[in-house]
């Protein structure tokens, strides 16, 4: 059953089944002029909020599509370890791409590592919760396991931040930071975050997190206030290593926090909000600063609170619709509203109804970029990209 069915009418479901028989019949590539979609789709990018021709598309699918696509064992540890392997199925996937979608949308081009900076330790680092790969992606490992743990885990993080800079950088940093700026070239800037409850159920783990709130509301308010304490402190180093002051630095921050749904609204205000609200005031206070959140979890019951941020972006998951969101956030572009699942088992006729669905809804005050409710998925078809173009090009235009 497709999300939010209710929406779906029949003059939808109608050029639906439409369009894919045209799709069918035509070697299973939808109806397209690829030229124009292109040159209009960048206008409507630029300005989603605009006098825009259709729909922005905000998909460019990504690295984990190259394995169904190609045909071959998905292996997403090879390819994140062994480049070159990775850049020859990149060419493979591009020339798929440019043929059914006019676009090379993966890199080819080997990185030059050289230019790169020497890694910094991270929030988690500081947290001593360790960064593990398992089932096929990277996980925080829990630090803490009980409240005494996190006392004492507290205490050794708010040590730790009285010298944190020669904490976070590595020994070769002087070194390495003086000929990168030589070749000009600052080190990257602390502006994206693992989001407050995610980060907080991977120290102290999930229901831990939710009965400490309850329990012991002293000891997850002192959590709280360390990791903001931290994540400013984070900040304002790296910004001082990229040679900014407070008043030049670049602004805008994101966070990703998909375990948000699991608080309600009051523990959320409680724990989470802060964080947020912190973050946003040192490095998004303007109007049009970046303030960011992708949470593909079922969160509807935050958006009033969550509406109060002024988020200039959001990306979240398929349980929520474009109203519902537009509700709370009308200074917000929408990434979505389709259903990853949808895209990556390649369910055509709902691919069409759900960008209909969408659509509809987005015509009243526009800045959607379309794109899933959540990660895209191996098994999301350069195919299944055309037919979400056909679709806007030819029946998602204001």
């Amino acid at each position: 059953m497709l999300a939010h069915e209710e929406m779906i009418t029949d003059g939808m479901r109608t050029a639906a089944k439409q369009l894919v028989l045209e799709t069918r019949n035509n070697k299973g590539l939808a109806p397209v002029d690829i030229e124009r979609f292109w040159r209009e789709n960048d206008k409507a990018c630029a300005t989603p909020f605009g006098d825009i021709p259709h729909m922005a598309l905000g998909i460019r699918m990504s690295w984990e599509c190259v394995f169904d696509e190609l045909g071959i064992p998905e292996d997403p540890w090879r390819y994140l370890n062994d480049e070159a392997w990775a850049l020859s199925l990149n060419k493979q996937y591009n020339d798929k791409a440019e043929a059914i979608i006019g676009k090379r949308l993966l890199t080819e081009k080997p990185t030059d590592r050289t230019l790169a900076y020497p890694a910094v330790k991270q929030l988690h680092d500081v947290f001593e919760a360790k960064n593990i790969w398992h089932a096929g992606s990277w996980w925080l490992e829990q630090s803490a396991h009980s409240e005494a743990e996190l006392s004492a885990l507290l205490d050794r993080v708010e040590e730790r931040n009285r010298n944190l800079r020669a904490f976070l950088l590595p020994d070769n940093w002087e070194s390495e930071k003086k000929r990168l700026m030589a070749l000009g070239r600052k080190p990257p800037l602390y502006r994206f975050q693992r989001g407050p409850v995610t980060f907080a159920m991977s120290v102290y783990g999930v229901e831990p997190l939710i009965y400490l709130i309850l329990d012991n509301p002293t000891l997850a308010g002192r959590f709280r206030d360390v990791m903001i304490t931290t994540m400013l402190s984070i900040g304002r180093i790296l910004d001082e290593e990229a040679g900014y002051t407070p008043e030049t630095a670049p602004h805008g921050f994101q966070f990703n926090d998909d375990n948000c749904a699991m608080l309600n609204p009051d523990m959320y205000e409680f724990f989470g909000y802060p964080v947020l609200k912190a973050m946003f005031s040192r490095y998004s206070p303007l109007p049009k600063d970046r303030r960011y959140q992708h949470s593909d979890s079922a969160m509807a019951h935050l958006l009033p609170l969550l509406g109060t941020l002024n988020f200039t972006g959001v990306n979240f998951g398929p349980t929520l619709s474009v109203n519902e969101i537009r509700a709370h956030m009308p200074n917000a572009n929408i990434d979505g509203q389709l259903a990853p699942f949808t895209f990556s088992r390649n369910e055509e006729e709902n691919i069409v109804l759900e960008t209909l669905r969408d659509f509809e809804q987005s015509k009243a005050h526009r800045g959607v970029m379309y794109t899933t409710a959540g990660s895209i998925n191996n098994g999301s078809r350069l195919t299944g990209m055309r037919l979400i173009m056909s679709t806007l090009q030819n029946h998602c235009r204001y």
